[in-house]
């Protein structure tokens, strides 16, 4: 269970991780910010986060994590430690052999590091995910999600009984070329049903608290009074994603994140596009319904000063018991999410920052 059960590190009340929705800023490229990517990996391992997480997103220009097997092959190339996974792939988007061949891929590419994070929304807009799924049927691939989840699971395992229509095919890699570990499955949810599933199950459950908010403390109860222990797990676990921006300018930090504001209107009005610049999003004129949206989305995200950020995390830790907190800092630049990651991680006195003599 050490894989999912993290370790505390400085002053944190539990241990932080980090959820990259590879965000591509108006003036860069995806080159960009998947390099930007491995930029943050690599603080965030030297700085002692337990885990990096992708999420799977698709007809979105600002976000670029159409592909998290991918990435996170990238991001193994270029770490030796912290684990990585997706937060989350969207089972109903794929074929499970599929998916279980691609993580046992990265599992012998990285082993013993990997999360297969698993979510049963599109991940994007209805026509896309048809798309995607070649059939517009998308309600019942969400109700299907158990049966593909279980599915799913006796590739990993493959343990399908005799019988089988599948007892004779075999996820590669995997268990059929001999023992090895596999990822362990994590639920992410925004609602009540994978809380409720997950904690069924004995799985370790992943909230989205950064843009479902009032359903957290909801969810999270629902899953532990759910929760059944199995051979993963013997009690409860679960993780937050919270979005959270530092600078060392409390204004600066409000400009960063009312891009990200501001990119949330335009995908909620159907007008997705690249992340704004900071003057873009000052300069914007928002209407009454937008500003109330945004004041909305701005009471979700902490920002300011690293003291500020940091007992802000801690005050959410305590609200909702979450055992690890994983932040998104969503801002135009790279250099502005690097900066807050670092920031965080001074505030918690976490390992590897630079020594001021």
């Amino acid at each position: 269970m050490d894989e999912i059960r993290g370790t505390a590190n400085g002053t944190a009340p539990v241990p932080l991780s980090v959820l990259d929705l590879v965000t591509v800023g108006s003036g860069r490229t995806a080159t960009d910010a998947l390099r930007t990517s491995v930029d943050i990996t690599r603080l965030a391992e030297r700085r002692g986060f337990h885990r990096h997480w992708v999420a799977e997103h698709h007809s979105m220009p600002g976000v670029a994590s159409s592909s998290p097997a991918v990435i996170l092959a990238h991001l193994a190339a270029h770490t030796e430690r912290i684990r990585l996974g997706s937060g989350g792939v969207m089972l109903p988007n794929h074929a499970p052999l599929a998916i279980a061949e691609q993580f046992g891929t990265l599992e012998a590419l990285a082993p013993g590091r990997v999360d297969l994070g698993l979510g049963r929304a599109p991940g994007t807009d209805g026509a896309t995910a048809a798309a995607l799924r070649r059939s517009d049927r998308l309600s019942e691939g969400a109700d299907e999600f158990p049966q593909q989840l279980a599915e799913l699971t006796r590739f990993l395992d493959d343990d399908f009984p005799d019988g089988h229509p599948y007892a004779r095919i075999h996820a590669v890699p995997g268990p059929v070329q001999g023992p090895s570990p596999r990822p362990p499955i994590w639920l992410l949810g925004s609602s009540g049903f994978s809380a409720r599933l997950a904690g069924v199950l004995g799985l370790p459950f992943a909230f989205a608290h950064h843009f479902s908010a009032q359903n957290t403390v909801p969810a999270l109860d629902l899953y532990r009074d759910s929760f059944r222990p199995s051979e993963l797990l013997d009690a409860p676990y679960a993780l937050i994603g919270v979005s959270a921006l530092a600078s060392d300018d409390e204004r600066e930090a409000r400009r960063q994140v009312l891009t990200g504001a501001l990119s949330m209107v335009r995908l909620r009005t159907g007008r997705p596009g690249l992340i704004p610049t900071p003057e873009e999003a000052a300069a914007y004129e928002f209407s009454a319904m937008e500003r109330e949206f945004v004041d909305s989305w701005l009471s979700n995200v902490i920002h300011g000063t690293p003291d500020a950020v940091r007992t802000g995390l801690d005050d959410l830790q305590k609200r909702t018991g979450a055992d690890e907190l994983m932040i998104t800092a969503n801002a135009h630049g790279g250099d502005a999410r690097l900066r807050s990651y670092e920031l965080i991680a001074d505030a918690y006195d976490l390992p590897g920052g630079v020594v001021h003599s």
